[in-house]
């Protein structure tokens, strides 16, 4: 079996609050505001849109695992969560703006796994408190082919 991975870098921002109880996200956008309780990072340097065809293939299967792995710099230490989820057939992995990834099994083109076992509330508050400070963060998504 085969591992294949997207990674997206990204920064923190003031308004990273990460209370969304089903979802969390990255953008590319440079801004948030405080309603976005999903967000966890800005300015990414990729979307599902720019995912590699294979990673994106690989992931259309309801027998897709996808590990997501957000990696945070915080001032003192690094700070690493793991959210696992799985892949769907509906996924397009199109959108060219945000990465979402969803507890439900609710898919849109901005989503990248489905029935994850966790979301932005479930985050570590010593990493969320590093992401509000604006530190750089890393998400890797793997899935297995």
């Amino acid at each position: 079996m085969t591992e294949l991975v997207e990674t997206i870098t990204a920064r923190g921002h003031e308004n990273v609050r990460a209370e969304h109880v089903s979802t969390f996200e990255v953008t590319t956008d440079d801004w948030l505001t405080p309603a976005g309780d999903c967000i966890l990072a800005v300015e990414a340097d990729a979307t599902p849109r720019t995912f590699d065809r294979d990673f994106k293939e690989a992931c259309r299967s309801h027998e897709a695992t996808i590990t997501a792995t957000l990696t945070v710099e915080g001032p003192s230490r690094a700070h690493e969560e793991t959210i696992v989820g799985s892949g769907h057939p509906d996924l397009t992995l199109i959108d060219d703006r945000s990465a979402v990834a969803r507890t439900s099994t609710y898919v849109d083109d901005r989503t990248v796994m489905v029935d994850a076992d966790g979301a932005a509330t479930d985050l570590d508050r010593d990493l969320v408190d590093a992401l509000a400070d604006g530190a750089p963060c890393t998400l890797r998504l793997a899935v297995d082919a």
